[in-house]
């Protein structure tokens, strides 16, 4: 036992501890180099790490800043301090106690020697003192310097576990140090309705008192007045200090103005004049400050083109044009320069094959301190020595008390009021336990089966404010040799963590519970009477303990009393990190050597009076309160957790009234009578003998006990009383400091260095003394125990002496196995620890206690942290306590709860994140929490050297809690990951945190096409190239091809058919609305062209924009201008109720397309020229405006011809994607070729009806409404899509009426059909609708299939008859109105799978559906005749070889013949019309699509018997983002966005200079909008290896999307940018 241990691995000696003096003011003072007599070290200092770029930045400029006294936190903080007793505290200001001048210090540290500085293993254990510092060192104490002493002194009354003042004032120094480069990091937006509270008192200067003090803090005791320093605080510093997110409190006034940075104040009167002009939202810090000046940077891409603005032209830019004075664009320029920043670890450099995207591998780091003392040996405790009159078993004790001193008091229960209630005595407890025995072995069930039997388990019920029953119960279990299995009272049917706590029950074949009278009458209960099962649980019987209940047991019954042996005694429940429950075994022999070890290690004696504050029902409280009592006739006084929250005194006000010799509480209990204690005048402990800390592991209960120690040595409180243990639930009580008379031996100390401790490693941080952890001993090794550490992870193999491992105990007191898992119990308690050479160390198996620690000097176990805790992150170890600690430092807790903050970590892309989450005051103002979160930030990036991932703000009462108040730590979790905890502030830093991204990809230099090609030959892939049937091979009897224009072929429809109807217009209700037949079509285009010559004076070859309606008037005008000889373009008319918006793009294309004249019906004529329309345009300059309904009775003399077929037929308008407004010319024998193409792919004929519900402006949709039907001759059946969002059956109850067999429709269409008819099939089915007859639905569409919404509206509609071939896609764009279209013949559209990652770098790879990372792409239906298509590299414009993507070419007499614009860009319309490529086939001219995609020739025949050849659209190249060297697809990222919160509906992705913007639409309350942020994130970072910059929270709807149902991002983006979104929560990660 006395054996000392070399932990130093430098085979130096121990020197003894040396004795701390109890006046002196400090454990631990610092060192600054040589001359410091009092210091002793035990080898050298520890190493010195490089920690990245911003010390080294620091550094450099260091000299050059002026530099206020607290703001050097290097020097500031080796000024460590932590109180004793109070009568020190007043020698501080007047002794001139050794406060260092910073430059001075500043320039020791610069010269120091740092070749001593080697990188050996170091422990600065302090159990000694410093004797003050040499005279000329000494600087008088300034009153600036001082209040700093005073300030952290009287923040000294409201310590808690979690509070150091050492970690304090580094949090404060690490801070100070970060002002110096502190950039404003962008404030998140949030609509009204969710902003909790912005009252002005957020914006008045802090009174002298809040700076330092806590709700119900400690004011004016002994600690002198403010200095007037403190009292007179100015306005322009307050706000200067609020800007920089000073954590100091206003005590600091003087410092900062001393070296009032220009910056700073420069800041400050911006931020002054934000403050006036807006009261009620938080203020918009939109600039940021640099060395020189306060700048709002342009975005770089804005290229000087200038081009004239139509109507709402702005929003049609593509994102240069935005006005950067928009308060969004300043804060992403924000975000942007603050993310400018290097990161801190560089990312290395690696070749990476740009196919495989490798996540960059974390390197260790070639400085990072490695554990170098000689290997631990095992420390064995004292002997457990055996007293003569110790009980054989406890049940023995019980009886053996019971029976000769029944009247001695057993244990004390208290009201809420503090009033004794119920005093047990061990003669009542003998007798009801036997009571409970008895009853429970012979009134359960019948005499031949009774419901429980000796070795049964079963569980207790009971609630923390009755220990009385409790003990009955137990005892009553112990005597009847069943095992009692105590658990906590279900409240709710879903009490957080109850289900698992089921499981236990589960697995432990629990049937009967016993509980109390008063418990069983508030279980919830339905409306028969019942207790309902719970969720999770077994069916239970409850039995009530109450003696009134029980009957006797009989004169000769008596309870079988036998000596400890292996049986299992009872069974605790552990929650494990996972929030699973695990049930710890103990037997009886463990049970009772367990309670015999407590009573040697504690020096417990008859008759002693114990005050118990802990949970009785498991851990320390039952093993001292319940079990170690009863074996040494105690008298345990048990105050309840109700009469703390009431009397938080009410335990030591116990101690002084029962004269209690051992109290048993946690820190918070310790906490809680420091806030208290100022009340109470006759206070005495000096009764105490000893004071045990149960989470005295924790490393933050240091400062309670110091704290403590510090208020109440004046009130009779020894040092020495202060007995931490450590303890866990495998292993019982590991370690306990052990109560001394000898006041003289200080309790042990280490400063321990953070970085070290990341790595596992023991080390005193010579270079940065911010970041260390002061932790304490929790005493010596176990009676009867063997210790040792081993690694925490792999082989147990122990540790060398300055290693951190987790602490494993060999002992008969501990838990034998986890209840019915053999698997776990095998790793946990039979572990056999290895010598480095791999011999096991002892025969018998180790139990790991799941506590991180070492054996330090002498002994003394110290523990730094829990295995549940560990967080790894990038391979260094933090501990969650620690990050909570740190974040508590940050500031006098104004804004969030103490003891209310969870932190854990979550894993995403392949590395463990840290997650904080806190419970938000509601009075604290959105501006102040979210400066204390970008300050928690910063702290703990200082301290621990890790960025936090997300940091989460949650209203007040809303984490779930465990049974005690504590956070139920996996439930918060789990929350959290599902989108559930509904923050009210969230801030995250995927940017600064997460490191192990791809490498972004390097363009290599383009092979040459020439190459490409030979490349391709020799590997045997052939050129991708296909092309459609032949147009001029085809043989039909096609009438209409004798005509080289359709104002002919409607002439001779005319006269050959007159009455065969082409179409048919369907209202609302599914009656036809109108119809047309050849010759009246004929008869009313005539009119009109008389009407456009007669009224409007229009020459042939002006252009006639129609504004109308989907119908047939539109195709009447259409005619009628060919009629004429003018050129129309259709026009989709303005929305009545949305005139601002969309009259503008009307007038634009108007103005664009260069109408003479503008044709249209009288209702929209008048809305034209309405108040509403003048507000949105200039309406005095429209051309002249015809109104259609009031045509001329005459004919015209003569039909216009024109004189040849390349002559301009219509233009074709259109809104792309991308937000640009393209028209193109369709000369009259493209229109014609078009018509034919369709007409043979689709097999068109007069006696065919086809149903069309498309928007009749554009692209395929157009030529399908207007022209195909007079070409053809067949009937087209049109249905509006606008009446579709009323009646949205219409469309399929049309197509089966018709019994249409080929039928068109949009995406909006589709999904329209697809969400609101989802629950209808059946009713739908029961009004006859019949899809059976349907052998093509071709959805019109310009960009990749969608998919899932293809195959939904299969799977939806094949219950109705409907085919899954029939559902197929088009393809067209801008330069070719319709390239692929399934048509009646052909082979199925195929669909193929790839790697989506291999699509980044531009290659496709096929892989086999389901693998992770596929993409599933269906083919864009079949080529049709006429049209050639090449794959060519946008580049170079090489071909490309098969499966190979590139930009699709095409070739077809139906292309357009190019743009037609007023801006005349020649060199942007040769290349899209007439690109030939750089190699091969050179002569063919080619139209450039502008799409990505691949050709794949298919095993599958072509109706002409030729291999098919399938065309894959990717998408757009200009909607591609090209995103750290790879191109990304928005769709892609919407798609994975889409998936992760069902209240997601729609997304829409964008980049904005660089930043990856999401804009989601919410469909729930606005409450859920700050959970989509971090699972946004989550999922981009998962499956797209990106890092989202900006997270948009919108309502639904906002999202634009054009007629074809396609997202409009660029429109979007613009509105976002302007402001004009109305967003529910705009997110900036960091």
């Amino acid at each position: 036992m006395k054996k000392q241990h070399d932990l130093t691995g430098a085979g130096s000696e121990l020197r003894p501890f040396e004795p701390l003096a109890p006046n002196h003011p400090s454990y631990v003072l610092p060192t600054f180099g040589e001359g410091l007599e009092g210091t002793w070290f035990i080898g050298h200092t520890g190493d010195i790490t490089q920690k990245g770029y911003e010390k080294k930045r620091s550094k450099l400029i260091g000299a050059y800043l002026p530099q206020p006294p607290a703001a050097n936190g290097a020097a500031a903080v080796r000024c460590r301090l932590q109180h004793n007793e109070g009568a020190t505290r007043r020698t501080l200001r007047t002794s001139n106690i050794g406060v260092c001048d910073i430059r001075e210090a500043a320039a020791r540290e610069r010269t120091a020697p740092h070749s001593t500085a080697a990188n050996r293993p170091l422990f600065y254990f302090r159990f000694g003192v410093d004797q003050a510092l040499p005279q000329e060192r000494r600087t008088p104490v300034t009153p600036s310097s001082s209040s700093r002493y005073h300030r952290r002194r009287s923040s000294g009354s409201r310590d808690e576990r979690y509070r150091s003042d050492v970690h304090t004032e580094a949090v404060q120094a690490a801070l100070a140090k970060h002002k110096e480069r502190k950039m404003a990091v962008p404030m998140p937006s949030k609509r009204r309705s969710l902003v909790v509270q912005t009252s002005m008192d957020a914006y008045t200067p802090p009174d002298t008192s809040s700076g330092s003090e806590d709700e119900g803090s400690v004011q004016g005791d002994s600690q002198g007045t403010p200095t007037s320093s403190q009292g007179s605080i100015n306005m322009e510093h307050w706000i200067s200090q609020a800007i920089h997110g000073s954590t100091t409190s206003t005590t600091s006034s003087s410092s900062t103005q001393s070296g009032g940075s220009g910056a700073a104040h420069r800041l400050a009167d911006v931020m002054a004049q934000t403050h006036i002009e807006n009261h009620s939202a938080p203020p918009d810090v939109t600039t940021y400050t640099s060395e020189h000046s306060i700048q709002v940077e342009r975005p770089q891409g804005s290229t000087s083109r200038v081009a004239p603005k139509y109507g709402n032209a702005e929003l049609m830019e593509t994102g240069d044009g935005v006005p950067v004075s928009s308060r969004v664009s300043a804060k992403i320029q924000q975000l942007v320069n603050t993310l400018k920043r290097p990161k801190r670890p560089p990312l290395r450099e690696f070749f990476v094959d740009d196919f495989e995207e490798l996540l960059e591998v974390q390197q260790p780091d070639p400085n990072q301190p490695k554990p170098e003392g000689a290997q631990m040996l095992a420390m064995r405790g004292e002997q457990l020595g055996v007293v003569t009159n110790w009980p054989p078993s406890l049940e023995a004790a019980l009886q053996r008390w019971g029976t000769i001193s029944p009247k001695a008091p057993c244990l004390t229960t208290m009201d809420t009021n503090g009033k004794p209630l119920y005093i047990l005595t061990y003669g009542k407890l003998w007798t009801r336990s036997m009571k409970v025995a008895y009853n429970i072995l012979h009134k359960l069930g019948t005499k031949q089966e009774p419901m429980v039997r000796p070795g049964d388990r079963v569980a207790l019920v009971f609630p923390n404010n009755d220990p009385a029953a409790f003990m009955v119960a137990f005892y009553g279990c112990l005597l009847a040799e069943v095992v009692p299995v105590p658990i906590e009272v279900p409240l709710t049917r879903k009490d957080a963590g109850s289900q698992q706590i089921g499981f236990l029950l589960g697995s432990c074949g629990v049937t009967v519970a016993l509980t109390s009278d008063a418990c069983h009458k508030g279980l919830p209960k339905s409306p028969t009477g019942e207790i309902p099962q719970f969720k999770g649980w077994p069916k239970l019987l409850w039995f009530v303990t109450e003696s009134k209940h029980l009957s006797k047991p009989p004169r000769d019954w008596f309870p079988h009393i036998k000596d400890a042996n292996n049986d299992t005694a009872y069974i605790e429940y552990k929650t494990c990190k996972d929030g699973s429950v695990l049930g710890v075994t103990v037997t009886r022999i463990a049970l009772l050597t367990h309670c015999q070890a407590l009573t040697q290690a504690c020096g417990y004696t008859e008759a002693e009076t114990i005050v118990n504050v802990l949970d009785f029902k498991k851990d320390v409280g039952l093993w001292h309160g319940i079990l170690t009592s009863v074996m040494n006739m105690m008298h345990v006084i048990s105050i309840p957790y109700s009469l703390m929250k009431v009397n938080p005194l009410s335990w030591i006000q116990k101690v002084c009234q029962y004269k209690a010799k051992v109290a048993c509480v946690k820190s918070r209990d310790m906490h809680w009578a420091l806030v208290a204690h100022r009340d109470q005048r006759d206070i005495n402990l000096s009764s105490l003998r000893m004071l045990i800390v149960a989470d005295g592991a924790n490393p933050w209960s240091i400062s309670s006990c110091d704290a403590f120690l510090n208020v109440f040595q004046s009130k009779g409180l020894r040092q020495e009383v202060i007995c931490p243990c450590a303890s866990s639930p495998e292993a019982l009580t590991v370690a306990i400091r052990r109560p001394t008379d000898d006041s003289n031996q200080p309790p042990g100390r280490g400063v321990l260095s953070m970085h070290g401790l990341t790595y596992g490693v023991i080390r005193v941080d010579s270079e940065e003394k911010l970041s260390v952890l002061t932790v304490q001993d929790v005493g010596l090794v176990m009676p009867g125990a063997i210790m040792c550490a081993v690694k925490p992870d792999g082989v147990p193999q122990l540790c060398r002496t300055d290693e951190v491992g987790e602490l494993c105990v060999c002992a008969i007191a501990t838990g034998t196995s986890y209840y019915g898992l053999s698997g776990m119990t095998k790793n946990t308690f039979e572990v056999f620890p290895m010598t480095s050479s791999g011999a096991p160390i002892s025969e018998y198996p180790f139990i790991r206690t799941g506590l991180l620690g070492f054996i330090g000097p002498g002994g003394l176990v110290f523990v730094v942290g829990k295995m549940d805790g560990l967080m790894v992150v990038s391979g260094r170890r933090h501990n969650a306590d620690d990050i909570v600690a740190t974040a508590l430092a940050v500031e006098p807790m104004k804004f969030v709860y103490r003891g209310r903050i969870a932190v854990f970590s979550v894993s995403v892309l392949h590395d463990e994140r840290i997650v904080i989450v806190a419970e938000q005051r509601p009075d604290s103002t959105e501006e102040d929490s979210f400066q204390w979160m970008s300050r928690v930030l910063q702290a703990i990036d200082s301290i621990h050297q890790v960025g936090v991932y997300c940091l989460a703000l949650v209203p007040a009462n809303t984490l779930p809690k465990t049974p005690l108040g504590g956070i139920h730590l996996s439930e918060t979790k789990q929350l959290f990951l599902e989108g559930a905890l509904h923050p009210c502030n969230v801030l995250m830093c995927p940017h600064t945190c997460v490191t192990n991204l791809p490498k972004p990809r390097q363009k290599q230099p383009e092979i040459g096409p020439a190459s490409v090609m030979v490349g391709n030959l020799v590997s045997g892939k052939r050129i991708a190239q296909a092309s459609g049937r032949d147009l001029g091979q085809i043989e039909d009897n096609d009438q209409a091809r004798k005509f080289l224009f359709l104002s002919e072929v409607l002439q001779w429809r005319a006269q050959t058919t007159p009455d065969h109807v082409l179409y048919t217009l369907l209202n609302c209700r599914g009656t036809i609305a109108n119809s047309l037949t050849c010759v009246q079509l004929h008869k009313r285009a005539e009119k009109i062209a008389v009407m456009l010559m007669e009224r409007g004076h229009l020459q042939d070859g002006d252009h006639v924009a129609l504004v109308y309606p989907p119908g047939i008037d539109l195709i009447a005008a259409f005619y009628g201008c060919l009629y004429a000889g003018c050129v129309p373009i259709t026009v989709r008319p303005p929305h009545p109720q949305n005139i601002a918006t969309t009259l503008p793009t009307v007038k634009m294309i108007v103005e664009v397309s260069r109408s003479a004249c503008l044709m249209t019906t009288q209702l929209i004529c008048k809305l034209l020229r309405s108040r509403e329309a003048a507000a949105a345009v200039d309406v005095r300059t429209w051309p002249a405006i015809l109104d259609t309904d009031d045509l001329p009775k005459k004919r015209p003399p003569q039909i216009y011809k024109p004189s040849n077929p390349d002559m301009l037929a219509y233009l074709d308008f259109s809104v792309s994607t991308t937000g640009m407004l393209a028209g193109v010319k369709m000369s009259h024998a493209a229109t014609s070729a078009f018509c034919r193409s369709i007409k043979l792919q689709c097999e068109l004929y007069p006696s065919r009806e086809v149903a069309i519900c498309l928007d009749p402006y554009c692209g395929l949709g157009f030529v399908l409404w207007c022209l195909c039907s007079v070409y053809s001759g067949h009937q087209s059946i049109l249905i509006p899509p606008s009446e579709l969002e009323t009646t949205p059956a219409l469309w399929l109850l049309a197509v089966s009426q018709y019994k249409v067999r080929d039928t068109f429709c949009s995406y909006s269409v589709m999904e329209l059909c697809t969400k609101g008819l989802g629950s209808q099939t059946e009713s739908l089915k029961a009004r006859g609708l019949d899809l059976s007859r349907v052998r093509t639905c071709v959805v019109v569409a310009e960009e990749r299939p969608r998919i899932a919404l293809t195959q939904s509206f299969s799977k939806l509609f094949k219950d109705l008859g409907l085919h899954p071939r029939a559902v197929s896609t088009s393809f067209g764009c801008r330069v070719n109105l319709a390239i692929c279209l399934q048509g009646t013949s052909g082979p199925d559209p195929t669909t193929v799978y790839v790697d989506m990652r291999a699509l980044r770098h531009d290659r496709v790879r096929l892989v086999e559906r389901g693998s992770p990372h596929s993409l599933p792409l269906m083919e864009s239906g079949k080529i049709l005749p006429g049209v050639r298509i090449i794959i060519a590299n946008p580049e170079t414009k090489g071909p490309l070889g098969d499966s190979h993507l590139g930009e699709i070419w095409v070739h077809s007499a139906h292309n357009a013949s190019g743009y037609f614009t007023i801006y005349g860009d020649e060199s942007l319309q040769s290349d899209h019309f007439n690109s030939r490529l750089s190699f091969g086939d050179t002569q063919t001219i080619w139209a450039r699509t502008g799409y990505l995609g691949f050709l794949r020739r298919t095993e599958l025949t072509d109706a002409n018997g030729e291999r098919h050849d399938a065309l894959y659209v990717v998408g757009a190249l200009d909607e591609a983002m090209e995103l750290r060297g790879m191109r990304y697809h928005p769709i892609d990222i919407e798609t994975s966005v889409i998936r992760a919160h069902k209240s997601i509906t729609e997304c829409a992705v964008f980049t904005w200079t660089n930043l990856l913007v999401v804009v989601v639409e919410l469909d729930g309350s606005e409450q859920e909008a700050l959970d989509l942020v971090p699972l946004v994130t989550n999922v981009v970072l998962e499956e797209h290896y990106l890092i989202v910059g900006v997270v948009v929270v919108v309502d639904v709807g906002v999202i634009p999307i054009n007629s074809r149902g396609e997202k409009q991002r660029m429109h979007l983006r613009d509105g976002f940018l302007a402001d004009q979104l109305d967003p529910i929560y705009v997110a900036y990660n960091m």
